[in-house]
């Protein structure tokens, strides 16, 4: 028989390990904090050794940890791989594909009617994930513009689909405001893209104070409402910036990294994701036109 820790226990140590955080893996797992921190200390107590110390306001592994999680993560990662090619063979052909909530529905459900007519053969299955934990979900591809904090390896396997260009955007009243009144929206788990702004222009353009959101979407819906200027890729509010419910007056800005397909590792991406890929990267490059 096999002497293995419990399966809620090894997810609750996988997460805290790779988000750092009991509060973000409780979250990731839909878990309470307690119930996170009880398997963590189920799991410390079994094995008799710490497996997490404190460092600042987050949590780092005891060295001990560090060897028993890259294991861990790596047997998360076939086992992961391995029921989706489950899924897959019960699902059918298609492409599966992992995207931000805000993209899929202001970019890409858009776009699928074009798609569909150049390729009736292909379905296309979304999963639909935040940036907080932008992971593959299982799908043969995840996109993402934000890579930052991927594996170097992953950076690496990654196909550049388009630039991203990103506008600082308020409702028209909320521009006639000096800097000094505008508030800040930010998005919570992205706060790199505020900063790139600043370096990329000089410009401080919402000082007043900062407003934090976990989606792009009610990043957008805040702006619209007039609660500050929000940083929002272009081609998410082409139709509010047309209609003239948003204004852009302080430009874009072409941010570093760009939008890119991440193929699921361990596998070939099959003949209909390629032409998927080879669409996403035409469509984003006309417009989405």
């Amino acid at each position: 028989m096999r002497k293995l820790p419990p399966l809620a226990a090894l997810r609750a140590f996988e997460a805290v390990a790779r988000t750092g955080s009991v509060t973000r893996a409780a979250d990731e797992l839909a878990r309470t904090h307690g119930a996170v921190s009880r398997h963590i200390k189920l799991l410390s107590d079994d094995a008799g050794t710490a497996l997490f110390e404190r460092d600042g306001t987050g949590l780092r592994m005891t060295p001990a940890a560090v060897d028993f999680y890259g294991t861990t993560r790596s047997a998360f990662d076939q086992l992961e791989s391995a029921y989706q090619r489950l899924v897959n063979h019960t699902a059918g052909p298609g492409v599966h594909v992992a995207c931000s909530a805000t993209f899929a529905m202001r970019w890409l459900v858009p776009q699928l009617a074009v798609f569909y007519r150049q390729h009736p053969q292909i379905q296309i299955r979304l999963s639909m994930t935040s940036a907080r934990e932008m992971r593959n979900e299982g799908a043969d591809i995840l996109v993402a513009w934000d890579m930052s904090h991927y594996a170097q390896a992953d950076r690496q396997r990654a196909i550049f689909l388009a630039p991203v260009r990103f506008a600082a955007v308020c409702a028209p009243a909320c521009a006639k405001l000096p800097a000094t009144k505008r508030v800040r929206i930010a998005h919570e788990y992205t706060s790199s893209a505020w900063n790139q702004w600043e370096i990329k222009t000089g410009k401080s353009v919402a000082r007043a104070d900062v407003l934090e959101f976990p989606h792009s979407h009610l990043c957008i819906e805040a702006a619209l409402s007039g609660l500050g200027v929000a940083l929002v890729e272009q081609r998410l509010i082409a139709r509010e910036l047309a209609e003239g419910t948003l204004v852009a007056p302080f430009g874009t800005v072409e941010f570093d990294g760009g939008l890119c397909a991440l193929p699921a590792a361990g596998r070939r991406l099959s003949d209909q994701a390629v032409a998927f890929v080879d669409w996403l990267r035409g469509a984003l490059s006309d417009g989405g036109t």
